[in-house]
């Protein structure tokens, strides 16, 4: 799926550079690129909550990535902390 600021042209060659990674090198940069998301989501939580310390920033993050009703199932009784 191309994104909405990528150009036809520009996607077509981004799609030729991962056409020709190997599975070992796609994987790697998938695992890159989740784990850049996850810095920058917690970057995120923290710069809107400054108050909350490590683990409360963790729970934040989790319930965004997992949902209401896992966080509940982990975390029963604990507020739910605003991401």
């Amino acid at each position: 799926m191309r994104s909405s600021d990528t150009t036809p042209e520009a996607h077509a060659v981004q799609l030729g550079v991962y056409r020709r990674m190997t599975i070992d090198r796609r994987l790697e940069l998938a695992l890159e690129m989740s784990e850049a998301a996850r810095r920058t989501s917690m970057d995120g939580i923290r710069a809107r909550h400054p108050d909350y310390d490590e683990h409360t920033a963790m729970r934040a993050l989790f319930r965004v990535l997992h949902g209401e009703v896992l966080y509940a199932k982990v975390w029963p009784g604990q507020p739910a902390p605003a991401p």
